[in-house]
């Protein structure tokens, strides 16, 4: 996978692109991200890339030639350009797994009030990361590398514990333990101790039901749940109503 990103901050990149799954990633050849100073392209003679917005307002907007020139000096005929804006749809780990199927990826990184809105002429896709402030398109992209580079084979070294975590079943992941057993007088759950795989693979997925039923219920609208899921789930709605 090739991954151009644009941005007028590239020294953004060099500390989370050096550790971890991107790292990884990088030196095994499975992600090849180069990074572009949009300032390179600016026509400006002291490489200026922002101005005062047309109608009045405060602030500054990033100029369109700066950034479309960059566009086209990396664009190919398989490019998919992600705009990074608050606009965006929020991000979420299916959409992620289809953006990791693309072969090559062009991502935007506003600054300031944001680009000039001409630049939809050349975005496929907008994302957002929540709905929050922060300086810039720089931080949603690190994200997105490094939730994509964690997909790739041989990455992780445990691919069924990629396939566990929070949202890759839709579920948010059940609560985890290591050692010591007894700490501060609080005990790993008998059940995970027991040697019965059946029995802990039914008390994770019912302890995933049980956090995202009260964490982040919206999840279970989309989920496809077994007749003995939605039993459990019944039975913390009855919870509930004896509660109040």
């Amino acid at each position: 996978m090739f991954i151009d990103i644009l941005t007028i901050f590239p020294e953004f990149f060099s500390s989370p692109s050096s550790v971890g799954n991107m790292k990884i990633a990088i030196e095994k050849g499975l992600m090849n991200v180069h990074i572009h100073n949009i300032r390179d392209y600016s026509k400006d003679k002291h490489k200026k890339t922002d101005d005062y917005g047309f109608g009045g307002g405060s602030g500054m907007i990033m100029m369109i030639q700066p950034v479309y020139d960059a566009y086209q000096a990396v664009k190919s005929e398989k490019s998919h350009v992600i705009l990074f804006t608050p606009q965006g749809d929020t991000l979420k780990q299916k959409r992620i797994e289809k953006i990791a199927e693309f072969d090559h990826l062009i991502f935007i990184c506003g600054r300031y009030k944001g680009i000039d809105s001409r630049v939809d002429s050349i975005v496929d896709e907008k994302i957002s990361i929540g709905d929050y402030i922060i300086s810039g398109g720089e931080f949603p992209a690190i994200i997105l590398l490094d939730s994509i580079a964690r997909l790739m084979p041989k990455v992780i070294g445990d691919i069924e514990s990629a396939r566990e975590d929070s949202f890759s079943s839709g579920l948010l992941d059940s609560p985890r333990f290591t050692r010591p057993r007894l700490f501060n007088d609080l005990a790993v759950p008998g059940v995970l101790v027991s040697g019965n795989h059946k029995e802990i693979g039914k008390w994770r997925r019912q302890e995933s039901l049980k956090l995202t039923f009260y964490k982040k219920p919206y999840l279970l609208s989309n989920m496809k749940l077994s007749k003995e899921d939605k039993e459990y789930i019944d039975g913390l709605n009855n919870e509930n109503a004896k509660e109040e």
